[in-house]
């Protein structure tokens, strides 16, 4: 009995640890978008808006010049619950060398990319033991640094924005050793994932290309194999009402946040119950062997497609050699489309 009420305390925690994860980011957003107005107009304390305001003008660029990553945060215990939730795992296939900075493109998004950030943006899956002396940046949207407190929970993991200012800085003023992670196919992606599903946006997203040859980084081909089956994604017949809602709000999502809106489902807070948590099935990220790029100030269109194929070449190889061993039939293709 004591056995089974250790398993179902650790099987609650991580649940906890999940299910936290996105109100945590809407809770401490709300911190500052009600309370600095607040102080400002309707009590005594002004002062203490102005300085949070001036802090955050003094601050803006942060995000963009290397943020400021906090070892203590990237190893919480909150996130070895929640990579033992599915479980995650980090695989290398190959070492990555501090002597070289890296772009680590990742496939596919999935809905909300849970195996970029437990590998990538926490220790919980041991990169920095993985990958000794190389210092990894997941690439995200920039409009999250634009809000107070949120700015500084996401930066203190080493998160960055996915923007040109911010990934050439990470590659060309930080020395060597830096690794920034890209979920290539974007949010667009999202809608394509699926269980079952192996297709990724990526004959048209090469600014990730480019911006290696402009700084010399090594291109590093990355899958999360198991990303598209923790959630049923639901896609509702054209010429319905409920089609026509949904179609209206990736609409909307779309243009305020630059986000697709997915009508997806999982679990509930037990495993046979139906809910929006991820179900519990396992994401293996394989990380493969780095693409030497050279380093051209102005690369030309030629160049960058030719370095995009090598890079294509590179994942599919990547997948085929791995998916039957993370739970894909052999006959199973990469689709790019």
């Amino acid at each position: 009995m004591a056995f089974l009420s250790r398993l179902d305390l650790q099987e609650c925690l991580q649940t906890l640890s999940v299910l936290q994860w996105i109100p945590v980011y809407i809770f401490l957003g709300a911190i500052p978008v009600f309370l600095i107005p607040y102080f400002l107009v309707f009590t005594k304390f002004w002062i203490l808006s102005v300085l949070a305001l001036a802090w955050l003008a003094y601050d803006w660029n942060t995000h963009s010049q290397g943020g400021r990553r906090s070892a203590w945060v990237r190893n919480w215990t909150l996130w070895k619950y929640f990579q033992n939730y599915f479980p995650i795992k980090l695989v290398k296939t190959h070492d990555l060398s501090p002597k070289h900075n890296y772009i680590i493109a990742n496939h596919p998004h999935g809905i909300v990319s849970y195996g970029v950030f437990i590998n990538f943006a926490t220790e919980a899956t041991g990169f920095a033991r993985i990958f000794p002396a190389i210092t990894p940046s997941v690439g995200t949207l920039e409009w999250i640094f634009w809000i107070p407190i949120v700015r500084d929970y996401v930066m203190s993991m080493g998160v960055c924005p996915v923007s040109g200012l911010a990934l050439k800085y990470l590659l060309t003023q930080k020395g060597s050793g830096n690794a920034v992670v890209i979920v290539a196919g974007g949010a667009a992606e999202a809608l394509l994932c699926r269980p079952g599903a192996s297709t990724i946006y990526l004959k048209e997203r090469k600014g990730f290309v480019k911006l290696a040859l402009k700084t010399g980084a090594y291109l590093v081909p990355s899958y999360s194999f198991g990303e598209n089956e923790v959630h049923n994604q639901e896609t509702f017949p054209e010429g319905t009402w409920i089609r026509f809602f949904q179609k209206t709000f990736q609409a909307t999502f779309k243009k305020i946040l630059g986000l697709n809106f997915c009508t997806f489902h999982g679990r509930g807070l037990t495993r046979e119950s139906w809910g929006f948590l991820p179900f519990n099935r396992p994401i293996t990220t394989v990380v493969g062997e780095p693409l030497p790029i050279p380093k051209i100030k102005r690369p030309d269109k030629k160049t960058v497609d030719k370095y995009h194929a090598l890079y294509i070449g590179a994942l599919r190889k990547l997948f085929d050699q791995h998916k039957v061993q993370y739970g894909l039939p052999e006959t199973q293709e990469l689709t790019i489309i």
